[in-house]
């Protein structure tokens, strides 16, 4: 390259660096674009490699502005400085081809290019040097100088990677002897550290490309160890230098902090400020403030360095001689020429410059997570409380006097929060070594355990910072540390004071006024988080790990735990029991986050964690703890009679405010846990609950924007969590509400027929009854009194206007308003219309939802007796070669099953009317019905998908709101309306999915009970078959209808039928709708599969939208081969006025769901997952157990409901396990997908 080609290219750096080289000339868009083209096009040169190292390795770069195009340089600097930019340049184009072409160079082309690269660095360290010493550098360039020397390190540790040890033998003596020995280490590092700040960026390249685990998967594992070989031989040249710098440095930060104080105290014995200084005095005062800060950032990057050393470099490059065991007779022959880093770093804790007691608790806590040995783990203990200490003194020195507690706290934020994570964690990591030490776990006083008490007093005393952040870091140690039982006596000193730092956080912060500035620790506040959404995310992880630390902290200490509730709730009823301070009031009533509101809700986890973790021998009556020791005695006294107060408090307290009831109601539901083994107060609770069933809103009528709404939302929302609350306590304890049955259902009529209640409480209240009633000892007065309690949902579904709805599909038209838009499209949106179909709906529908959720906690409750469910039974378990059955296989009476399934007798009452609705509405999706419906605007929308499940297509986070939130689907089916309108069109579709929904549930149900094989039902089976495999039905079901079909009836179809009804009960149903699945799910996918055929258009897979409506119509009305071949192909689905990017996404998820749901339903029936896959792993654990005559493999498996209290296997039905009953289980899956017959299982169960 002769000296004009080289002035163009220094031209070309020059420009497309931004370098002007006509000073008030802007370099136009043309000059850049031919520069950029220029560079570009130099890259691939053939002599590019050898001039840019040609250029890196010269000492200047100078480019002749004369020679410019013929400028006139009147008045203008001829040459420019292009240094640092030309070899910034020249080092990018090498970086490009170390990683290419480096490879292929012979050994003395790489001892050239990394010379010329060495020499680079020298020269920069010198020109740094000098500029320094001549004091005339300004920030910009000293800024390229600083990006100049991290491009050199960064090249020379790729060099490294590839070429130490064996080519690049002295590595070392090249990047860290001093400069007039030929190396880059600075001889004066005050003066300048360029060359130190390369060697340390160096190492820290090279140790984060060996270890970490996101940058070391380019190197190979061979080249990796190679390098970490070589870097500890030549760590102790290194290490020392490292230390001896640190040291140096540090110590001119202590004397520039020393000098500042004085300068500050003299300021301040003159009555004057840093303000107030003069010039000559803030001249000085500025250059102390330089010298601390630039050896505070010499520290801070050797500090980064060792992080990366701490990470998985040996610990004893930086534990020196901090690692040598002082009971060890044979000490390490070289342990005085070790370094102690960590010393160093316990010693630096008090330096807030630059971060550098940050990076010293970073470089601990990487130590911490590592293996350390026992005597290094004890040492780090002993000598970290004093650390902190003098640390936290020290640092308290530094800061202004006029700071106040506040502002030292948010200055020392980041600092204590990883203190506080460095030393919860290294007592986590080593647990190990706590619970084999029985000094420390018996409590004996010991060294050990005078060590480890002071660390956990300094542990516990950080918790009392008033961040939640701080206290966050450490809850994973403390749950950890409680989960080992051998601990207990250890950590009972720190129980109160871990209760009451958690108890105090999980209190809500009032955000509001912390954006308002009102809070008295805004600022902590708002530096712990930068906003709401970040706040309540931490909560919600706070208080998931506070449930776990609150049960073990109960289940320790249960006198400490039950005294605790007490004290907090005590102070809150009296502070904050009648809503003090009162403020956020809506009117005269508190809103949800009032002071006093937020208090209650901040206690309600607390109490049900507590009470849920406390042994039951503290709780149970005093005849049960007869045999126990005194100290028992005494704790469960204790106990019983704090827990005992803080029932009366909360029974006795009497809130008048709707957010206080509330919160009321949330603490009386946690006192189920107390009641079950007292129940002194549970029936006075239980009446407080009815009581609040029917609280009324007396000011709703005058509120603004009340919208006609019969209650307020705050009403809503207390009547909900108060029937939840009585359906929890009903099924925890509903032995202990037996002898009041008469009484509560007296009580539960009259709430009924006051006409008040939400549907939602309806339902509740027939829950309640219906748990209270399977603790009814007497199966006859059990199955008498579920009879009476859904008496009026039977007497519903028996009435003239439920039997009109649902005996055919125009009656069901009809009784939801659809046929009435024919001649009426106004009628869709009359409010009195809509008014009366909506309660008539809603009649039908929650007499239907009120058998199943009755039904269901029967089917519960009756599955927990003994047998299982079924009745008892002599029949003895023949051998596989037998006909005989199983004692659960076969019909059985429903006479016998109402023994223990109260709900049972009530079926012959409820199928027809259950089978009636599933036809009609299954039968509106039939091409006749099709071709009519989508024809007319309105009534259309009632084949649509629902506002929700388009929600759930597109899979949003909830959090935002949900449907009806900023981004929802409501109001996106009928285009501006949703279900909440005064609008019929918008609810028809979540009606219809509603009532389809609990009809499969509900026939799940009778599978699931077993009361469709009973011989009193024999009649109405082929009427069952009939409606379920109807071919009409099945060709006409959406894939969204089939999916529910599968996951909601068949599939608990299959895992109930009694093995010999294998061929006269599943065969019927199984055979037509296997056919049609298989059809089905080849018209679904073909479209996917087959794109290029005729059939499988890209329009055929697009869900219907209005705009096509009128041509669907007619292609239904011809009910041939072609409407369903593209009904199928769209899985069914009508999206009304979706958008198509949502469409798609519905059609996508119909049609996975519904292979899925098929291939999880073939599976659970074959004992591959579900229930009875669980089963055949319980098998194979016993086999396994036997073979190897280890009785504990049966110990070692997850606890399920298959393992009962005696430790006996059990099956999915609740009977006990054998080999025999599981393989027929198997054999008959089989036997049901398959067209033999059953006489040849014997060999079907030995070949699987």
């Amino acid at each position: 390259m002769d000296e004009n080609q080289k002035q163009s290219l220094l031209r070309a750096i020059a420009i497309s660096s931004g370098i002007s080289l006509t000073p008030g000339h802007a370099q136009q868009y043309q000059e850049l674009s031919a520069s950029f083209s220029a560079l570009e096009s130099f890259k691939s040169h053939p002599s590019s490699i050898a001039a840019c190292i040609s250029l890196i390795s010269s000492e200047v770069h100078l480019y002749d502005n004369q020679n410019a195009g013929g400028l006139n340089c009147n008045g203008i600097n001829r040459y420019v400085d292009v240094t640092v930019s030309t070899k910034l340049y020249g080092l990018s184009v090498l970086q490009a081809f170390l990683k290419k072409g480096y490879a292929s160079l012979n050994e003395s082309d790489r001892l050239s290019l990394r010379n010329s690269v060495l020499t680079a660095a020298r020269q920069l360290v010198i020109y740094s040097s000098n500029r320094n010493e001549n004091d005339s550098s300004d920030s910009a360039s000293q800024s390229n100088l600083r990006i100049l020397s991290m491009k050199l390190a960064a090249f020379l540790s790729d060099v490294a990677i590839r070429d130490f040890p064996q080519r690049w033998t002295n590595f070392g003596n090249e990047i860290f002897s001093a400069v007039s020995n030929g190396g880059l280490w600075s001889d004066d590092p005050v003066s300048d550290d360029t060359g130190v700040r390369i060697g340390l960026e160096c190492l820290k390249i090279i140790t984060e490309d060996c270890t970490d685990s996101d940058f070391n998967a380019r190197i190979s594992t061979t080249r990796r160890n190679d390098v970490l070989i070589g870097l500890n031989e030549i760590s102790p040249q290194i290490l020392p230098l490292l230390f001896a710098l640190l040291s140096s440095q540090y110590g001119i930060v202590a004397n520039a902090n020393n000098t500042l104080q004085e300068m500050q105290a003299y300021l301040t014995n003159n009555n004057r400020s840093t303000d107030q200084m003069t010039s000559q005095e803030q001249v000085l005062y500025d250059a102390q403030c330089t010298t601390r800060d630039k050896a505070a950032g010499l520290c801070a990057a050797i500090l980064t360095t060792c992080e990366k050393f701490c990470q998985s470099l040996p610990l004893e490059w930086m534990l020196g001689t901090f690692s040598s065991n002082p009971d060890s007779t044979n000490p390490s022959p070289d342990v005085e020429n070790k370094t102690d880093f960590v010393s160093a770093m316990l010693h630096l804790l008090r330096e807030p410059s630059h971060d550098i007691n940050i990076l010293s608790i970073s470089c601990l806590r990487h130590l911490a997570c590592r293996k350390l040995d026992e005597h290094q783990w004890i040492k780090l203990l002993q000598s970290l409380p004093q650390a902190v200490a003098e640390a936290e003194t020290a640092q308290c020195q530094l800061f202004p006097n006029n700071l106040t507690e506040q502002q030292r706290r948010v200055l020392q934020f980041q600092y204590h929060r990883k203190l506080s994570k460095m030393m919860a964690m290294l007592v986590g990591s080593h647990i190990g070594f706590i619970s084999a030490d029985k000094e420390i776990v018996k409590n004996q006083g010991g060294t050990k355990h005078q060590i480890l008490s002071s660390y956990l007093s300094l542990l516990s005393n950080i918790l009392s910072h008033p961040s939640g952040r701080i206290c966050h870091e450490q809850i994973n140690t403390w749950i950890a540390l409680l989960r080992d039982p051998t601990m207990s006596k250890l950590l009972s000193p720190y129980l109160q004071t871990l209760l009451n730092a958690y108890m105090s956080h999980l209190v809500r912060l009032p955000w509001n006024d912390v954006e308002d500035g009102t809070h008295e620790l805004t600022s902590l506040i708002q530096t712990s988080w930068e906003e709401k959404e970040e706040y309540d995310s931490w909560l919600m992880d706070l208080r998931s790990k506070c449930s776990q630390l609150f049960k073990y902290i109960a289940q320790i200490n249960p006198k400490l735990a039950a005294a605790t509730l007490h004290t907090k709730l005590e102070y809150l009823l009296t502070h904050h029991g009648n809503g003090q301070p009162r403020n956020l009031t809506n009117g005269e009533q508190l809103q949800q986050w009032s002071f006093a509101c937020v208090q209650f809700e901040g206690f309600h986890q607390p109490l049900d964690n507590l009470l849920q973790g406390m042994p039951s021998w503290s709780l149970a009556e005093k005849e049960d703890c007869a045999n126990s020791d005194p100290g028992r005695l005494e704790i469960r006294a204790s106990v019983r009679s704090s827990l005992n107060q803080v029932a009366n408090m909360i029974i006795s307290w009497n809130p008048t405010d709707v957010w206080l009831k509330f919160r009321r109601t949330t603490l009386v539901n946690a006192l189920k846990y107390y009641w079950q083994y007292d129940p002194t107060t549970l029936l006075t609770g239980v009446d407080a609950m009815l009581t609040y069933l029917a609280t009324s809103d007396d000011h709703m009528a005058t509120r603004p924007h009340s919208n006609g709404k019969k209650h307020s939302d705050e009403i809503v929302s207390l009547r909900k969590r108060t029937g939840a609350c009585l359906v929890s306590i009903s099924k925890k304890v509903p032995h202990h509400l037996v002898p009041w049955l008469a009484q509560l259902s007296e009580r539960v009529k009259n709430l009924l027929s006051s006409n008040d209640l939400l549907p939602m409480n309806e339902m509740h209240l027939y829950e309640f009854l219906s748990c209270v009633a399977t603790a009814v000892e007497d199966p006859l007065a059990r199955s008498n009194f579920v009879s009476d309690v859904l008496s009026n949902a039977i007497n519903v579904l028996d009435s003239i206007e439920v039997k009109n709805a649902v005996n055919s599909v125009e009656g069901l038209m009809a009784t939801l308003g659809i046929s009435a838009a024919t001649n009426d499209p106004s009628s869709v949106t009359n409010p009195l219309v809509v008014k009366q179909t909506t309660e008539l709906y809603v009649k039908m529908f929650s007499a239907f939802n009120q058998l199943l959720s009755v039904g269901k906690r029967c089917h519960e409750a009756a599955k927990k007796r003994p047998g299982g469910g079924l009745p008892p039974t002599t029949a003895t378990p023949p051998t596989l070669s037998t006909q005989s059955n199983f004692p659960d296989e076969g019909p059985i009476s429903l006479s016998d099953l109402a023994i223990n399934d109260p709900f049972v007798p009530l079926w012959p009452r409820i199928l027809p009317t259950l089978l009636c609705a599933l036809d009609a509405v299954l039968q509106l999706w039939h091409p006749n019905y099709q071709a009519v419906l989508l024809r007319h605007n309105i009534q259309r929308y009632a084949l649509a998908i629902s506002d929700e499940e388009a929600y759930l297509a597109t899979k949003q986070d909830s959090t935002a709101g949900g449907v009806y939130g900023e981004g929802g689907t409501a109001g996106s089916i009928v285009s501006g309306w949703d279900r909440r309108d005064v609008n019929l069109a918008p609810k028809w579709s979540g009606w219809l999915n509603e009532l389809r929904h609990t009809c499969f549930q509900l026939l799940g149900l009778a599978a699931g009970q077993r009361v469709l094989f009973a011989p009193e039902l024999a009649g109405i089976f082929p009427r069952f078959v009939s409606v379920i495999v109807d071919e009409r039905h099945l060709k006409s079901m959406e894939n969204r209808h089939l999916t529910q079909y599968l996951k909601q009836f068949l599939e608990i179809l299959l895992l109930s039928c009694p093995a010999t009804l294998y061929q006269s009960h599943l065969s019927p149903i199984l055979g037509p709708l296997f056919e049609h699945l298989q059809y089905r799910l080849q018209c679904n996918w073909a479209p996917i599969i087959e794109p290029n055929t005729l059939r499988s258009s890209s329009e055929t897979t697009k869900a219907l939208t209005t705009p096509a409506c009128e041509n669907a119509a007619a292609l239904a009305s011809n009910t041939g081969e072609e409407w369903f071949l593209t009904y199928y192909a769209r899985c069914g689905l009508f999206v009304g006025d979706l958008d198509a990017v949502t469409g798609e996404e519905v059609v996508e998820k119909a049609r996975v769901e519904l292979s899925r749901a098929l291939s999880d339903c073939l599976q659970a029936a074959l004992a591959l997952k579900g229930e009875w896959g669980l089963v055949l792993a319980n098998q194979a654990k016993e086999e396994q157990a036997v073979k190897k005559n280890d009785p504990s493999k049966l110990k070692s498996g997850p606890r399920t409901r298959f393992n009962d209290q005696e430790g006996r296997r059990v099956n999915a039905d609740g009977m006990s396990c054998s080999r025999n009953i599981v393989i027929a289980i198997i054999i008959v899956c089989i036997c049901c997908f398959s067209p033999s017959s059953l006489s040849d299982k014997v060999d079907i169960s030995f070949s699987f």
